[in-house]
């Protein structure tokens, strides 16, 4: 394992979608890993890309990019430390599917799909690891879908920040991001925030959101207007 990740190898052992696994096959993925520092507006990597395989963020943030009709990039999310993004040719994926890129100076994990493929010959059950990752990306991509039929816009809001703190409890976005995601003003998003911290739901900071009482922000969720 690479001396760097002792400061790191409990908040990545903590992360939901590895916690549940053995700890060896824990281990074997750390031994197979590298750190990759990313400068602000760095790549991660690119839609279309096909070298595939996982990232985790450590530090920092990366925001994921689609492109859109028009040949215009629509930002889809935002992935702050602890959370996690990738998968590999075994499940008959095809090339990167989006663009992630360094939101801040971002210290990210990277597990190539030859490392993978170099774990899962100690451990097999590597690929259920993946196999969780992709579905919990499904997840997130169909209750995004959700929200947007079914939830007037503040809602929406609310509901955004709670799934993107499930690794957290912090959303690393700032206000523009998370306009820009749901695709409402920047003033609008702000008014609806300051609503959400006056009740104690969150507590919003320089670049960050920090949901101080999820009750609070499920309420707001299941609000019709």
């Amino acid at each position: 394992m690479d001396p760097l990740l002792a400061p790191y190898r409990d908040q990545i052992e903590r992360m939901g979608w590895l916690a549940d696994h053995p700890a060896g096959l824990r281990q074997a993925l750390l031994a197979a890993a590298r750190l990759r520092w990313l400068a602000p507006g760095e790549w991660a990597h690119g839609e279309g890309d096909e070298a595939a395989g996982i990232l985790m963020v450590l530090e920092g943030r990366l925001r994921l990019f689609a492109q859109a009709p028009g040949d215009r990039e629509a930002l889809i999310g935002v992935l702050g430390p602890g959370a996690a993004i990738g998968q590999s040719p075994v499940f008959g994926g095809g090339p990167r599917l989006v663009t992630a890129v360094a939101g801040a100076r971002s210290l990210v994990l990277v597990l190539s799909d030859a490392a993978l493929r170099q774990v899962a010959v100690s451990w097999p059950g590597v690929w259920q690891v993946v196999a969780q990752l992709i579905y919990r990306q499904l997840q997130f991509n169909v209750q995004v879908a959700a929200e947007r039929v079914a939830l007037p816009p503040r809602a929406q809001l609310a509901s955004r920040l709670m799934m993107l703190a499930l690794a957290s409890d912090t959303v690393a976005a700032n206000q523009t991001d998370i306009a820009e995601m749901l695709g409402f003003s920047r003033k609008a998003v702000n008014g609806w925030l300051g609503e959400l911290e006056a009740v104690g739901a969150i507590r919003l900071g320089y670049g960050r959101i920090d949901i101080v009482n999820r009750r609070a922000l499920e309420r707001a969720a299941a609000q019709d207007g």
